[in-house]
């Protein structure tokens, strides 16, 4: 069984035992979430697909950790002239552990 949800602005196939790191959610490390956007369920013989969402359908997760990703620079470079700008940035990310796909 598998699920597609939406978390972050971005589409996660999930199933359960999974490991999956999204932006930053709201939680404390050990809590359990839910995640309600769920866009389609795959239950290993038919495909439910909603529209948008599926109705009744959660994905049950649990916070293993909050942490900052790697680091990206970003270096802007103007060719013959003196103009060269670096930047870093590390965004917030959340580990999720999936438990269970609801129907």
């Amino acid at each position: 069984m598998y699920a597609v949800v939406k978390t972050g602005g971005k589409q996660y196939r999930v199933a359960p035992g999974d490991w999956l790191e999204v932006e930053k959610l709201a939680g404390e490390v050990g809590e359990k979430i839910t995640l309600d956007e769920v866009l389609l369920v795959h239950d290993g013989q038919q495909a439910v697909i909603g529209q948008p969402m599926v109705q009744g359908a959660k994905v049950q997760a649990t916070i293993k950790a909050q942490h900052k990703g790697a680091k990206v620079i970003v270096f802007n470079y103007v060719a013959k002239e003196r103009i060269r700008r670096k930047k870093g940035h590390r965004q917030l990310l959340t580990r999720l552990h999936i438990d269970a796909i609801e129907m």
